[in-house]
C-alpha cells in the first residue's frame, strides 16, 4: 500500500517592533524628507547606510553628512521572478549602488526592462515613494540616470523636526512543506483520533511526533507504537502575552506532556483548569479540535497525580 504525500503551504512569519539608535533614527527620517545620510568616519570615508561604529576601528560614530541620490552601479543580479514583499512586481535588478559621496555601496532594487540593460559601472537615482513613511522602502527604487556627474548636495547634518524613532521589521517565510514517511503516518492516525510513535530498535525509546529515525542511536524507525491518549505533565511555563491570531485569553499554560508510552515528551497547551493549578505530575487527555484532526488542548483527567520518579527522566 502506498501512502498519499502530504504536502501543505507553511507560513513563518515573526514581526517585530525594534527601536532605533542616534544614526539609524537620523537616516531614516532623511529618507522620509528625501535626503539620504551617511556616516563620517575619523580617517574621512562615508559609509551609506550610516552605522554606529566605524566597522574597521570600532570607534562610535556620530558624525552624519548628506549624499547625492545619484550613484553608480557597483555589482548587480538580475531577478526575474520578483517574490511577495520585494521592492518591485516585475522583474529588476538587485544592485549595489556607490551614491555619489559616498565610499561604500547600498543594496536595492533597480527598475530596468532587462539585463541587457544593467552594466556594472552605469549612473542610477533614487526614485522616491510617493507615500513615505521613514522606512527602506521609502526609496521606491533606483532608475537609470543619465548625467555622468553626481547632484548638488546641501550638506543636511540630520536635524529634523520630528524623529522616526521606531520601525516594525517583517521577517516572512513562505514554503511548501512535505511532512515525510513518519509524520505523514503521525498525521493519518490523528485524523482518526490515535496518536502513534515510532520505536527505535536500538535504544527502544518511542518518539512522538515520530522522526523516521533516532535522533540519539541515528538509526532509521519503523515499528509503529500507539501511545497515550492520556499522559503527565512533566514541566510547564505561564503564557503572559496574548499572541497574533490566537484567541485565548491570557494567562494560559503551555506544558511538555509525556503521554503513557512515549520516551519523549511533547509540547501542548493545558485547558479546562486555572493556570494556577497546573503542576508537575498532573495527569491530562486531549480534547480535540472539532473535525478531530488534532488535539486542541489536554486537560486533567481527575486521576491522582503521577510520581514523581515515573516521568523525572522525561523532564
Amino acid at each position: 500500500m502506498t501512502t498519499e504525500v502530504l504536502k501543505a503551504p507553511l507560513v513563518v512569519e515573526f514581526p517585530f517592533t525594534r527601536s532605533l539608535g542616534p544614526v539609524q533614527s537620523a537616516f531614516l527620517t532623511g529618507l522620509r524628507e528625501q535626503v539620504v545620510l551617511g556616516v563620517r568616519t575619523a580617517d574621512g570615508r562615508t559609509l551609506v547606510p550610516p552605522v554606529e561604529y566605524d566597522p574597521v576601528t570600532a570607534d562610535e560614530l556620530r558624525d552624519l553628512v548628506q549624499v547625492a541620490p545619484t550613484g553608480t552601479v557597483t555589482t548587480w543580479a538580475w531577478n526575474p521572478d520578483p517574490r511577495r514583499g520585494q521592492p518591485l512586481d516585475t522583474p529588476f535588478a538587485w544592485v549595489l549602488v556607490r551614491l555619489d559621496g559616498a565610499d561604500t555601496a547600498l543594496l536595492h532594487a533597480l527598475d530596468a526592462p532587462g539585463p541587457d540593460a544593467v552594466h556594472t559601472g552605469m549612473r542610477v537615482r533614487v526614485r522616491w515613494a510617493a507615500q513615505r513613511s521613514g522606512a527602506i522602502t521609502d526609496i521606491a527604487c533606483f532608475e537609470p540616470h543619465d548625467s555622468a556627474s553626481g547632484s548638488e548636495v546641501s550638506g543636511h547634518d540630520g536635524q529634523f523636526a520630528s524623529m522616526v524613532t521606531g520601525i516594525v521589521a517583517e521577517a516572512r517565510l513562505d514554503y511548501t512543506y512535505s511532512p515525510g514517511r513518519a509524520q505523514t503516518d503521525y498525521i493519518n492516525a490523528l485524523a482518526e483520533r490515535r496518536i502513534v510513535g515510532e520505536r527505535c530498535p536500538s535504544c527502544r525509546k518511542v518518539y512522538v511526533p515520530p522522526r523516521g529515525a533516532c535522533p540519539t542511536c541515528g538509526v532509521a524507525t519503523a515499528e509503529q507504537v500507539e501511545v497515550g491518549p492520556g499522559g503527565t505533565v512533566t514541566t510547564y511555563c505561564i503564557v503572559n502575552i496574548k499572541a497574533r491570531n490566537l484567541d485565548i485569553e491570557v494567562p494560559y499554560v503551555y506544558a511538555h506532556i509525556a503521554l503513557d508510552g512515549a520516551g519523549l515528551a511533547l509540547h501542548g497547551r493545558i485547558g479546562g483548569i486555572p493556570y494556577d493549578q497546573v503542576r508537575m505530575g498532573l495527569r491530562v487527555e486531549p480534547v480535540w479540535t472539532e473535525g478531530g484532526r488534532y488535539p486542541d488542548h489536554y486537560r486533567p483527567t481527575g486521576e491522582p497525580d503521577a510520581d514523581y520518579e515515573t516521568y523525572k527522566e522525561l523532564l
